[in-house]
């Protein structure tokens, strides 16, 4: 059964299917609500209206698409996605009565983007900052994925986040990294223990978790270059990619390797005490020693990444080809940095001939 009522100057269409019942907002046109009712009933008949005959509760769905995510996933990405499901949850409940995939709709998920761009107060002392647009996007891209699963498995016939509209992200926003100098002071400051960490990020622009599980075997010393692959216990972001050793680098590792022949004799090339990969709280340590070296906003490890590629790309290097030493999956992402070649930039253009 369908029907239209208006309330406040606005139409509203009225809907039960199966037992249940689904309102939505029309506008203040009382001909495109009726013309709204008439589609209806048509979908309501051919069991179109948004939903599969197989509805299915938010709890399950997302229970089955974190199964799924396990089997096919590496554990990083599920455990993003796990989290991005809480913050929708928490979204959801404070709503009250949403309960099956049905009632998911685009202007839910409009107001899903405002409530993450919007600081949460977890206490009255202790306001939270909002989100940044890139974040909402990467949220809105994920639960894509799962209602698009969804309409695979048969729970849903429409994906409701399809005609929802991604907010403007500032692309203007400069990338922070190391000088030389500023290099060479961070370097400076470094203890002995965090001296190799260091120089073999600023060496490679490897990620975290890169550095963290790099083993012995996985540096080729007769071809001077460091493999980035698969382990059992561990996967990489982006596949497998090798990084060539430079001169300083290749030098540093020789000697961390003669130390571990004669200490606790690790697989991993920074271990921990117990042969294991190392403990380090790594961000900290990184803002004692910038503090140190007198290094203002050096607060993530992720800067000495950005620093690696920076000078790639300020010494000509070509922007596939950082790409590829980054192991971005996308060019785009590698983008960040074309405002650092100009000069290369402009050196193409000039190989022009007509």
């Amino acid at each position: 059964m369908a029907r239209i009522y208006k309330r406040d100057r606005v139409w509203y269409l009225d809907i039960r299917v199966n037992g249940r019942r689904l309102r939505r907002r029309v506008g203040t046109s009382k001909k495109i609500a009726e013309l709204a009712l008439k589609d209806a009933e048509v979908k309501v008949a051919r069991h179109e209206f948004g939903f599969a005959r197989k509805d299915v509760t938010l709890d399950k769905l997302f229970s089955l698409f974190l199964e799924y995510s396990g089997a096919h996933h590496r554990p990083g990405s599920t455990n993003r996605f796990r989290a991005i499901i809480d913050n929708f949850n928490r979204f959801i409940h404070a709503k009250g009565n949403i309960t099956f995939l049905s009632e998911i709709t685009t202007e839910l998920i409009d107001q899903y983007k405002i409530y993450r761009k919007t600081p949460q107060s977890r206490n009255s002392r202790v306001p939270t900052k909002g989100i940044t647009a890139e974040t909402v996007n990467y949220e809105l891209k994920t639960l894509t994925n799962i209602f698009n699963r969804a309409i695979s498995w048969g729970y849903l016939t429409d994906n409701p986040i399809k005609n929802v509209t991604r907010l403007k992200v500032d692309k203007a926003k400069s990338v922070r990294f190391l000088s030389l100098e500023e290099c060479q002071r961070l370097l400076k400051a470094s203890p002995e223990d965090m001296y190799p960490i260091l120089f073999t990020y600023l060496s490679t622009g490897m990620r975290k978790s890169e550095l963290i599980h790099l083993e012995w075997t996985d540096i080729d010393f007769k071809r001077k270059v460091i493999s980035i692959q698969w382990k059992d216990f561990w996967q990489p972001k982006s596949g497998k990619r090798d990084i060539p050793i430079a001169k300083p680098l290749f030098k540093l590792l020789q000697e961390l390797r003669r130390k571990n022949m004669k200490g606790i004799r690790s697989n991993f090339v920074f271990p921990h005490k117990d042969g294991g990969a190392t403990k380090t709280k790594l961000r900290e340590k990184l803002v004692e020693i910038a503090e140190d070296a007198g290094i203002e906003n050096l607060t993530k490890l992720h800067t000495l990444r950005h620093t690696f590629a920076s000078h790639l790309v300020m010494s000509g290097v070509d922007l596939p080809t950082v790409k590829n030493l980054m192991g971005h999956s996308d060019i785009q992402t590698t983008m960040i940095y074309a405002h650092l070649a100009p000069d290369h930039l402009a050196g193409a253009v000039d190989k022009l001939e007509f």
